[in-house]
């Protein structure tokens, strides 16, 4: 372990365990498993092809870093994380890599915010360690933060709320970061960065973020003034955050667009088991959201064209509805299904109902179909919300008397955007009649330009995540990958995979349709590798 390292973690051996919950809303996790017995050296030699020092960067642009994100200790793996492993730091530097995010769940190394659990923080310290020797930048990210996670449902998110709750969550999250800049306080920023955040969420205004986020940068410039803090942006690390840009913050971004092609079948995402096959370019697929009058910029029908004979039976399965909604269903303009949907507190139709104080409503999940007759011939179906905010769907189907069935199943979740016609053909295909695939340069224009000039403006960007699950076609997550990494280079971003080693990661991510190598006692994606390593 290097010296500046070394005398960081003495300064914190003065720090006494803690013994009070971290936050009543986040539950408690375990420690994590103990280091070996020894600990990396003190000397500064550096290990792996990395010989290069690593490049300084700043508020204003950041070095385009390339590498990976480690998550061995991060919240979803709840009281059971897992050791990290020297090996992937090993690989990391004999392929050219030098940046690492360890995606951090502050429960297994603090529970009195402000006070650091020696044996806890040993794992994620002698990780660091390993990196440090092998000149890999180290980004430490909180992946949970008192009063903030997307790891639970409904959704913890007090840390943005006004009142003494908030307040108090604020404080806690505040003093976390205080006594790790305190710890670390010497470490150059070209070896050590702090992300503050993961992913604060589509509900999140800039307001609410920057009352979070000041007090947090203020206590860690008062410990430490050099130390390079980086902010995700909102809606998922979707949006810059130009509120923020007065704090002297980079930014980080995560790019995971089209979800349907990234998180397809992947387990955590709801209906994501229902979507079509993916392609790359992304044929359009039905949108998810169907909007009523409270959104008259893109309240729309969805519509259906084709034959439909006398007793065809339509089924739509409603998944979430907001606030209040008048679905109705017609054939050829005859109304042959009105359902009215209020969710509110307590029990009802609804499955779970959960109350948004930032929107001042409650949003259902109903997860229910809902089924009529067509009376006559039709040549046209059609649903929408007649009345109230939105609901969305996910998956309608028409029986058809001697036709094939037809089943439309979304694929998109982009709101605010308008429903589309669809022609049934006569093996019951829809087709849209109007769109266009998604493809690279549409990427750039919704999800990369808008950060390049943020860039341009004088705020470092980087690309904290991205990635694509294993259950996408390996052809397809190749085709999207080596455009995404080619607009990262247009952009001048460094970036991380979020897995190594796993779903997402060219090394032992269990996809059915790769043929792996054998290296070094794992199983390689030599395709995926040599990607990155050209990206």
């Amino acid at each position: 372990m290097g010296r500046l390292l070394r005398r960081a973690l003495l300064r914190g051996a003065a720090h006494a365990a803690g013994a009070v919950a971290l936050g009543a809303c986040i539950p408690p996790a375990s420690a994590p498993s103990s280091s070996p017995a020894g600990s990396p050296g003190t000397s500064s030699r550096v290990i792996g092809s990395n010989a290069s020092p690593l490049p300084v960067p700043s508020v204003e642009r950041l070095p385009r870093w390339r590498g990976f994100n480690l998550n061995e200790r991060a919240p979803h793996r709840e009281n059971k994380p897992l050791p990290y492993e020297q090996w992937d730091f090993d690989f990391m530097a004999e392929q050219g890599f030098n940046f690492v995010r360890l995606a951090e769940d502050p429960r297994r190394w603090t529970t009195i915010p402000g006070q650091i659990n020696e044996a806890g923080i040993a794992e994620t310290e002698r990780a660091m360690g390993w990196a440090r020797e092998r000149r890999i930048h180290v980004n430490l990210d909180m992946h949970a933060v008192p009063g903030y996670t997307e790891y639970t449902r409904p959704r913890v998110a007090t840390l943005w709320e006004d009142g003494p709750a908030g307040d108090e969550f604020r404080r806690q999250f505040t003093e976390i970061w205080r006594a790790l800049a305190k710890r670390y306080r010497g470490i150059p920023s070209a070896e050590l960065s702090f992300d503050l955040i993961n992913e604060p969420y589509d509900g999140v205004t800039p307001a609410a973020y920057v009352r979070a986020a000041e007090p947090v940068v203020a206590a860690i410039r008062a410990e430490d003034p050099s130390r390079l803090i980086v902010a995700d942006g909102t809606k998922w690390a979707r949006i810059p955050v130009a509120e923020l840009t007065r704090l002297k913050v980079a930014q980080s971004t995560h790019m995971y667009q089209p979800i349907q092609l990234t998180h397809y079948k992947a387990g955590w995402v709801q209906g994501s088991d229902k979507w079509p096959v993916p392609t790359w370019p992304l044929q359009p697929a039905a949108n998810v959201f169907i909007a009523g009058p409270f959104h008259k910029d893109f309240q729309s029908a969805l519509i259906l064209r084709g034959d439909f004979p006398a007793a065809s039976e339509v089924r739509i399965t409603v998944d979430t509805v907001s606030k209040t909604a008048d679905l109705v269903v017609r054939a050829d303009a005859k109304e042959i299904l009105r359902k009215q949907f209020a969710p509110g507190p307590g029990s009802g139709e609804w499955k779970i109902s959960t109350f948004r104080p930032q929107y001042n409503l409650y949003e259902g999940t109903y997860d229910r179909p809902y089924v009529a007759a067509v009376p006559a011939a039709a040549r046209e179906i059609s649903f929408e919300v007649a009345a109230g905010d939105w609901l969305t769907f996910s998956e309608i189907r028409v029986r058809r008397p001697g036709a094939a069935e037809v089943v439309l199943l979304p694929g998109s979740r982009n709101f605010g955007v308008r429903q589309s016609t669809y022609t049934i053909d006569a093996a019951g295909l829809a087709t849209p009649t109007s769109g266009h695939a998604t493809d690279k340069e549409d990427l750039w224009q919704t999800e990369i330009a808008p950060w390049k000039g943020f860039a341009d403006g004088g705020v470092g960007v980087h690309v904290g995540e991205f990635g694509a699950y294993n259950m996408t076609p390996h052809d397809v997550v190749l085709r999207w990958m080596t455009d995404v990494l080619e607009l990262f280079r247009r952009a001048g971003s460094g970036w991380a995979l979020w897995n190594l080693r796993g779903p997402f990661g060219p090394m032992d991510s269990e996809r059915s349709d790769v043929r792996y190598e054998d290296y070094k006692g794992h199983r390689l994606d030599r395709a995926m590798l040599e990607l990155l390593r050209a990206g």
